[in-house]
């Protein structure tokens, strides 16, 4: 099944789309490789629904220290997208296994009985479950709506919890 169409099934039937990508994930001789992917894609997805904000251009702009600016007081475009593509690609998915892992004592902790691949797993799917709400985020600044943005926040927050 076509991943587009298991993010929409985990809008509404999250549960079966997770046990149905754990089955598959225990048959894989790696199974910390399609997790990683889907973890690396929301990620990158994450950061273009970002660059209405990154270029200036969207409702809320990224603003910089004052010591950072150049000459006028701004930072290049380049560098900040530069910075925030890697922060994306090399320090969110050090940062998110780490709470992959915790999730995983935790859960241990209170009786569970998942593998530490498992947590990851459901983790990393939500990350890339949720990153069309965040280009609809990142269309809603572009578009200067501070409606559309607000909502898509909250879908957000609400789409990764669920």
């Amino acid at each position: 099944m076509a991943v587009t169409t298991q993010i929409l099934r985990s809008y509404l039937r999250p549960r079966a789309v997770m046990r149905g990508l754990i089955a598959v994930n225990r048959g894989s001789d790696r199974p910390e490789a399609q997790g990683f992917i889907y973890l690396l894609v929301g990620l990158v997805i994450f950061f273009v629904g970002q660059i209405p904000d990154l270029s200036g251009t969207g409702l809320h702009p990224v603003s910089i220290a004052p010591e950072l600016a150049g000459d006028d007081g701004q930072a290049p475009v380049e560098a900040v997208m530069a910075i925030t593509l890697f922060t994306s690609i090399f320090v969110w998915p050090l940062l998110l296994y780490l709470v992959g892992w915790l999730s995983h004592l935790v859960a241990r902790a209170v009786g569970g009985q998942g593998r530490g691949a498992d947590a990851r797993l459901a983790l990393f799917w939500a990350v890339l479950a949720i990153s069309p709400l965040f280009l609809l985020r990142g269309m809603g600044s572009a578009a200067q709506s501070e409606a559309v943005v607000t909502v898509a926040n909250y879908a957000i927050v609400a789409g990764f919890l669920w």
